[in-house]
C-alpha cells in the first residue's frame, strides 16, 4: 500500500516538471533565436523481490539450510530524466535592424544514429569562457564593439572581438563583415556535430560539457549556412502543440492526485474501521 503511494508521488512530480518546462517554453515563444525543450520521461529502475526463507533438514544436528522464492518485480515510479533542447530551425522574420542577423541552416548531414548537427555564433563571456547562441540580435556599445543584447562580445572566426567604426556596415551571406572604413572580420561560426552533448544556459546560451571551443564551421566539408543581416530567428516553439502537451501533462497529474485520495481513504478505512476492536 505504502508502494503505491511512492509511485502516485513520483509521477505527479514527473508531471509538475514538465508542465514547468512547457510553461518555460510558452513564455519564450517571442525570443529570438530560443530553443524549446522537449521531455525524455523514464521509469526508475524495477525492482526484483524475493522472500528469503529456512527449511530444517531431518539430521541428527538439526541441519539448516537457507533458500530463496522469487515474488517477482516491481516498478517504484517514473521521473523526468532530462530536458533536451529541439534544435530545429526557427523562422526569419525581417527586423531591418542592420545589427540583427539571422542563421540559416541550408545543409547540414546526419550522422551515421540520425542526429542533425548545428551552427551557432561564437560569444564571448567577461570571464573570458566561450558560449554559443542563435540569438542574433547584435548592438554596438560605447566603444563599437558588437555585442550581444548583454554585452557580452561576438567573435571572429579568428576568436576576436569585432569593432567597427560606425553601425553602417554590411553582412554578407558567408559572414564577412565590412564597416564604413573599410575594415572587415567574419562572423565565429561554430559547429556541433551532436548539439544534444550542449549544456543549456540562460539567455539563449550553450557551453561545452568540457569547456573546450566547437569546431570552425566554415572548415567543415558538407556544411552549408548562410547569414541574413536584418533578420533574427525566432523560436522554435511550436504553440498549438506545447498548449496540448500542457494540457495532457495537467491531465496526467489530475489522474495521479486522484489515485493518491483514494489511497489515502484506503489508509484511513484500514485504520478506523479494520482495525477497531469491537
Amino acid at each position: 500500500m505504502f508502494r503505491g503511494f511512492y509511485t502516485v508521488a513520483s509521477g505527479m512530480l514527473a508531471q509538475q516538471r514538465r508542465t514547468e518546462m512547457l510553461t518555460n517554453n510558452m513564455s519564450n515563444n517571442n525570443t529570438p533565436g530560443f530553443k524549446a525543450d522537449q521531455s525524455a520521461m523514464r521509469a526508475f529502475p524495477e525492482l526484483l523481490l524475493q522472500r528469503f526463507e529456512q527449511q530444517k533438514i531431518p539430521t541428527e544436528n538439526g541441519l539448516t539450510l537457507p533458500f530463496s522464492n522469487t515474488v517477482g518485480s516491481v516498478n517504484t515510479g517514473v521521473y523526468m530524466q532530462e530536458a533536451i533542447p529541439k534544435f530545429i530551425q526557427g523562422d526569419l522574420r525581417e527586423t531591418g535592424s542592420n545589427t540583427d542577423v539571422g542563421l540559416l541552416d541550408i545543409n547540414i548531414p546526419a550522422t551515421e544514429d540520425g542526429t542533425t548537427g548545428s551552427v551557432f555564433f561564437t560569444v564571448r563571456q567577461e570571464d573570458g569562457t566561450l558560449r554559443y547562441t542563435r540569438n542574433g540580435g547584435f548592438t554596438l556599445d560605447g566603444q563599437g564593439f558588437l555585442t550581444t543584447g548583454a554585452g557580452r562580445y561576438v567573435l571572429s572566426d579568428g576568436g576576436n572581438p569585432i569593432q567597427l567604426s560606425s553601425d553602417r556596415f554590411t553582412i554578407s551571406e558567408n559572414g564577412i563583415v565590412t564597416g564604413e572604413n573599410g575594415e572587415t572580420a567574419r562572423l565565429g561560426i561554430g559547429f556541433a556535430n551532436d548539439p544534444r552533448r550542449l549544456i543549456k544556459e540562460g539567455d539563449g546560451l550553450f557551453r561545452t560539457e568540457d569547456g573546450n571551443p566547437l569546431p570552425n564551421a566554415y572548415n567543415e566539408n558538407g556544411i552549408q549556412f548562410k547569414m541574413q543581416q536584418g533578420y533574427l530567428e525566432q523560436s522554435n516553439v511550436d504553440v498549438s502543440k506545447t498548449m496540448t502537451d500542457m494540457l495532457t501533462a495537467y491531465r496526467a497529474f489530475e489522474a495521479n492526485q486522484k489515485v493518491l485520495q483514494a489511497y489515502d481513504r484506503s489508509m484511513e478505512k484500514a485504520a478506523n474501521e479494520i482495525g477497531r476492536i469491537g
